[in-house]
């Protein structure tokens, strides 16, 4: 469950086998594979070796990813079903891990034939004129998908294809195949072609699919062709999608050999472990972006779990894992600004940093009606939920007497987000037993100012949740008392 991302490129120092013709091909005792033989092989031989078939997917383990791998292996296309924001697309694009890392075409061939069964005119007859010469190609495997989402503006010869008018008036007589500009789904034969958000599609457009998905042939405008494609056709949709904006025609769906839904994290480890991998918080060597301690992550992904479940979103809509993603690249942001204005030498995230996210998130949550008006407050109550929930279960149990001693005599602490960690830690003062506080938070470096700063502002913080302190709300911080 990831967000979408672009498809792997080839491994470095991978090259193509060093065949060139035809001849050589068949000496190498090459094998043909249809694309559905080639992802049952991988998949197999992966799953024998104890490898992971989809490097990148998380939470899917003990559910989706069961349902996928007897799809394949059964040779079926799929649609995927789920809320947005689920990473149906980015598990759609890990297939290409299972195609062969280079797979032989006819070379110059638009549509990827295999030079040992050419389907389209060209090539049958480059393959009649040249015989065991024909010049053979060789095509990687990300070269091998193909994607689409679906628009109500999508058309028949953006799938399948249309004639080509410049070909025509080359001189080519309209009843010559070699007139027709082939679509995305021919030129994605012999691979993997995913059309996302299917519901969109207008119906009539959806019923030029049928064929593609049960007899694999094409038909372009009046020509008598009949072009047999080898490929995979994985869909992606959102369920309410079915009835609210468009639905998948009845004959379509039937052809689908599987219908998988998808989830959003069941656990809060995986959660955790979605915001670690996705979060873009360094950039580079030179701009290492800011730290956001582990203790920061949980009560982002604590946050998320609970808009989600809240009566007052819109379930139907979902809270997209970008959310959760968006928020800690914010909180990141925050921390990156604060040094920049302060003049902080290492940037270190801060729960003070947390309620800014607020109005930025909003726009991605659908509530329902009968909360309009309401957005603000309601994020707010369940962000200090998500902070108290993560503050009884790292601190729950910790002493805490030395901060609070800090306040016993009537003392005041005042914070915010564009206070540097230096300043904040000599207002608070020497607290006795910090280190075993950011133990218990994993924090390291607890020579870090901004560390030390992070650890003491989330316990003061928790506290006031707990009701052991008091505070004040100013403009962009806060003010803790007894």
């Amino acid at each position: 469950m990831t967000r979408n991302q672009p498809v792997a490129a080839q491994p470095p120092g991978t090259v193509p086998p060093e065949i060139s013709t035809l001849r050589q091909l068949r000496a190498s005792g090459h094998q043909l594979r249809t694309v559905k033989q080639e992802l049952r092989h991988n998949l197999l031989e992966r799953m024998r070796a104890g490898e992971d078939a989809f490097p990148g997917i998380i939470g899917f383990g003990q559910t989706v990813l069961p349902h996928l791998e007897r799809a394949i292996i059964a040779g079926h296309d799929v649609i995927l079903l789920g809320e947005r924001g689920q990473g149906k697309t980015r598990l759609i694009r890990t297939l290409t891990g299972l195609l062969d890392d280079w797979t032989p075409v006819v070379a110059g061939c638009e549509i990827n034939d295999h030079p040992y069964a050419p389907v389209c005119a060209r090539c049958r007859r480059l393959a009649a004129d040249q015989g065991d010469d024909l010049a053979v190609s060789w095509r990687p495997r990300a070269d091998r998908y193909g994607e689409k989402l679906a628009t109500p503006d999508t058309s028949v010869g953006d799938l399948i294809g249309d004639i080509d008018p410049v070909k025509v008036a080359e001189g080519r007589t309209l009843g010559d195949p070699e007139t027709i500009h082939f679509g995305l789904l021919p030129r994605t034969n012999r691979g993997i072609f995913c059309l996302n958000e299917l519901p969109d599609l207008a119906e009539r457009i959806q019923v030029s699919l049928l064929n593609v998905l049960e007899e694999r042939d094409i038909a372009v405008r009046g020509y008598a062709l009949r072009l047999p494609l080898d490929l995979v056709l994985v869909a992606s949709a959102n369920p309410e999608d079915y009835t609210n904006r468009g639905r998948i025609i009845t004959p379509l769906k039937d052809r689908f050999g599987a219908e998988i839904r998808t989830h959003y994290p069941v656990s809060l480890e995986s959660e955790l472990a979605l915001i670690d991998q996705e979060a873009r918080i360094a950039w580079d060597a030179a701009d290492p972006g800011a730290r956001v301690p582990a203790h920061l992550i949980q009560v982002i992904a604590r946050f998320t779990r609970l808009v989600r479940a809240s009566p007052a979103v819109d379930s139907r809509s979902g809270v997209s894992a970008r959310f959760a993603i968006a928020a800690a690249e914010s909180v990141a942001a925050s921390a990156v600004r604060r040094a920049a204005i302060t003049g902080e030498d290492q940037p270190v995230a801060r729960a003070s940093d947390l309620p800014s996210v607020i109005s930025t998130l909003r726009g991605k949550v659908e509530f329902e009606v009968s909360e309009e008006g309401r957005e603000q407050e309601v994020l707010d109550h369940l962000l200090r939920r998500a902070t108290g929930d993560t503050f009884r279960a790292l601190l729950g149990n910790a002493d805490l007497s030395g901060l609070l001693a800090r306040f016993a005599d009537g003392g005041v602490v005042e914070t915010g987000d564009l206070v540097p960690a230096a300043d904040l830690l000599r207002r608070i003062g020497e607290v006795p037993g910090l280190a075993k506080i950011m133990d218990r938070l994993k924090m390291d470096g607890s020579e870090s100012p901004g560390q030390a700063a992070a650890a003491l502002e989330f316990a003061l913080e928790g506290l006031y949740l707990m009701r052991r302190l008091s505070k004040d709300a100013i403009d962009g911080g806060a003010v803790y008392r007894t």
